[in-house]
C-alpha cells in the first residue's frame, strides 16, 4: 500500500474520486490506496462472508454481511482522520438502511464484527493497529485471519479479539480449533475450514 494524497479531511476524502475504480482508506489524514486482493486472500474472504450470511439467516437476525464495502470512521484522537475499511463488515440492518443515500462509512455506530484478512505487507497494521483503531471505535468483535505460511510471529490461524470492559481479549484458533465467537456463538467454524477456503 502507498500513500498518495497528504492532508485530507474526512470530509474531503468521502466527496474523494480520482476517476478510477482503486479504493482508498484514510490513515492520519493520508489517503492510501488498497491493492487489488490476491487469490487466496480473496477466497478466504469470500467463503467467511458467505459463512456469515448463512449463519445471519439461520439464527433470523436483522443482520448484514459486506465484503470490502463499508468504511468505519475512526475518531482521530491528536492526529488526523481515518477511515478503514475492513474485509468483512457485519452491521445491523438499520445500519445498512443508513447508509443507503450516503457514502457506505459508519461515523456514529460502530459494526458488530469486522475481519481483516492478513497480506504480506498488513501484518503488523492488521494485528497492532487496527486492533488498537477497533478498539477506540468499540467494535464488540474483531477477526484477524493469518494464511501466510512460514512466519513465527503470525503463524497460520485466526485471532478474534472481543471486546470485554472497552479492551479486546485476544484468543487464537489454530488447526481444527472451534472459533469461538459473541456475535456467532452457534457457529461451527474450524480455523482449517477457514484457511482452507
Amino acid at each position: 500500500m502507498r500513500a498518495t494524497i497528504a492532508n485530507v479531511s474526512f470530509e474531503e476524502y468521502l466527496k474523494f474520486c480520482d476517476g478510477t475504480d482503486k479504493r482508498y482508506e484514510l490513515v492520519d489524514g493520508e489517503l492510501v490506496e488498497m491493492p487489488p486482493a490476491r487469490g487466496k486472500h480473496a477466497d478466504i474472504t469470500d467463503a467467511l462472508n458467505d459463512i456469515f450470511k448463512v449463519e445471519i439467516k439461520r439464527l433470523g437476525k436483522d443482520w448484514i454481511s459486506r465484503h470490502s464495502s463499508i468504511g468505519v470512521m475512526v475518531p482521530g484522537v491528536g492526529r488526523r482522520a481515518t477511515s478503514k475499511i475492513p474485509d468483512i463488515c457485519v452491521v445491523t440492518a438499520s445500519q445498512w438502511q443508513e447508509l443507503q443515500n450516503q457514502f457506505a462509512v459508519l461515523v456514529d455506530s460502530p459494526p458488530l464484527l469486522v475481519v481483516e484478512v492478513v497480506s504480506e505487507g498488513t501484518k503488523i497494521i492488521d494485528h497492532r493497529r487496527k486492533r488498537a483503531e477497533y478498539n477506540v471505535v468499540e467494535i464488540p468483535e474483531y477477526w484477524v485471519v493469518d494464511f501466510i505460511e512460514n512466519d513465527p510471529k503470525y503463524p497460520l490461524g485466526v485471532t478474534v479479539f472481543t471486546l470485554v470492559d472497552r479492551f479486546y481479549e485476544q484468543a487464537v484458533f489454530r488447526g481444527n480449533d472451534r472459533i469461538i465467537s459473541q456475535i456467532f456463538p452457534e457457529l461451527t467454524l474450524t480455523a482449517n475450514q477457514v484457511l482452507l477456503a
